[in-house]
């Protein structure tokens, strides 16, 4: 295998796809000693079949608004690959949604599934649709119109999409009624369900919980915790809070959350109250912090910037992707920032990573340490199928146990001959072991 021919190839056939390209070279520079150590996966063409989706479905979604005026937006689903397991993936609602962005997301799915043990295979989709502003009935008919489309693409047993940025409970509520009403059936066809109609306990604050608990495992490894750490997240989301909350919780005191309109900056903490106010901000719908400011007084609002300026133990991208570039990695390095782990989706840039790794610094990407969204959506799946529910303690022992086994398997692929663990590699080899197998032992398909 060679990656600059692989990648130079891709290029030409999906020009202006960069975050898809960026995901695709990560995978493929990590595996390429592994890739062609095994002649069997160039045999069956693996890698060409890998890194194109199975399928993608791009729709319209007409829809009206409150003033009567008829809307047009865009619907994607891209079914990447189900080699080991439905493809599973989340729905992304936001003006910044294309399908490179979707491609990025499915392809990266794909590993972090994998990594997970659970039968799931990689999917993603979405639309340029923008809950913001938006009444509750918008939104209900938007998703209904959304549905109405896609429904006859998925199904418990072949696509099971969840939520994402701008997708929250609302949401897929209006998107399940509108699928149970068309299938004429009640089945586990999407996660993130309430509580009252086949959901999980801890789903929304799942991947938050699960990137501490992989950061837990990195910092153990050299014999440190959380406890008094003082830790820098952004975003504000369900994300960010379930972050906040766990590594609260561990001893450490979380000084800032994010938005597209600044940073919190809160050396008291954000912790008790503060943590739940960060889900009033979210479902005013107004995507804005600067109110947390106002509220708490202590806490200084920063507009127009990062959070990665402020001197900390540990940072914690919980936003978006590439949200923390090459000049901040710089700067967290000058505050000799100790861990860096992306719970968001691929919430560093190349540049960002290469000044990580060549820092030594404890760094792991995010199909590692955010995979306890999906590792919890499929339990949700698992009980939905055994028609049961797990308590909360259940859950939280699954989803623990998960992370420190994904956390394991990036240590065994990652770990140098110097002792330094190499995350990045370790979750891409691991990851892409499981999948490329299964497309083996199943045949040209």
């Amino acid at each position: 295998m060679k990656v600059k021919e692989i990648l130079a190839e891709l290029e030409k056939k999906h020009p202006g796809e960069s975050e898809y390209h960026q995901a695709v070279k990560e995978v493929l520079e990590s595996i390429e000693e592994v890739y062609n150590e095994n002649p069997r996966f160039a045999k069956a063409g693996v890698l060409q079949r890998l890194v194109e989706p199975d399928r993608i479905f791009t729709f319209k979604v007409p829809w009206m608004d409150d003033k009567g005026n008829v809307q047009v937006n865009l619907g994607y689903r891209v079914q990447f690959n189900n080699a080991i397991g439905p493809y599973k993936g989340g729905l992304r609602f936001h003006p910044t949604v294309n399908l490179s962005i979707l491609k990025f997301l499915g392809f990266e799915q794909i590993f972090k599934n994998s990594l997970t043990s659970l039968p799931m295979g990689g999917g993603k989709g979405g639309s340029d649709f923008d809950p913001k502003g938006k009444s509750e009935n918008e939104v209900m008919r938007f998703c209904q119109a959304f549905m109405l489309e896609l429904w006859k693409h998925i199904g418990p047993e072949t696509d099971v999409p969840a939520g994402d940025i701008g997708v929250g409970g609302r949401e897929i509520g209006f998107l399940y009624g509108m699928y149970k009403k068309l299938a004429q059936e009640h089945t586990g066809v999407l996660t993130g369900k309430g509580l009252n109609w086949g959901g999980s306990l801890i789903r929304p604050e799942a991947t938050g919980f699960g990137g501490i608990y992989f950061a837990k495992e990195m910092l153990a490894m050299n014999n440190d915790s959380f406890e008094g750490k003082k830790v820098s997240v952004s975003g504000f989301g369900n994300v960010a809070w379930g972050a906040a909350l766990k590594a609260t919780q561990l001893g450490a005191t979380v000084v800032t959350i994010s938005g597209p309109d600044g940073y919190i900056y809160d050396p008291a903490g954000i912790s008790c109250e503060k943590i739940d106010y960060m889900l009033d901000l979210r479902a005013s719908n107004q995507d804005v912090v600067e109110p947390y400011a106002k509220k708490f007084p202590g806490s200084k609002f920063v507009k127009g910037k990062r959070p990665w300026e402020v001197k900390v133990d540990i940072a914690l991208p919980c936003a978006t992707q590439n949200e923390l570039n090459g000049a901040d990695a710089q700067i967290l390095i000058n505050n000799k920032v100790m861990l860096v782990a992306e719970v968001s989706n691929m919430g560093c840039t190349p540049e960002a990573i290469e000044l990580f790794i060549k820092n030594k610094l404890l760094y792991a990407p995010g199909k590692a340490v955010n995979a306890g969204g999906v590792a919890t959506s499929g339990l949700e799946m698992t009980q939905n199928s055994m028609k049961l529910n797990w308590n909360k303690d259940e859950v939280d022992e699954k989803l623990h146990s998960i992370m420190v086994n994904i956390h394991a398997a990036c240590v065994k692929y990652g770990k140098r001959k110097d002792g330094y663990v190499d995350y990045v590699k370790g979750a891409n080899i691991a990851g892409f072991l499981k999948v490329a197998n299964a497309m083996v032992d199943q045949g040209l398909v």
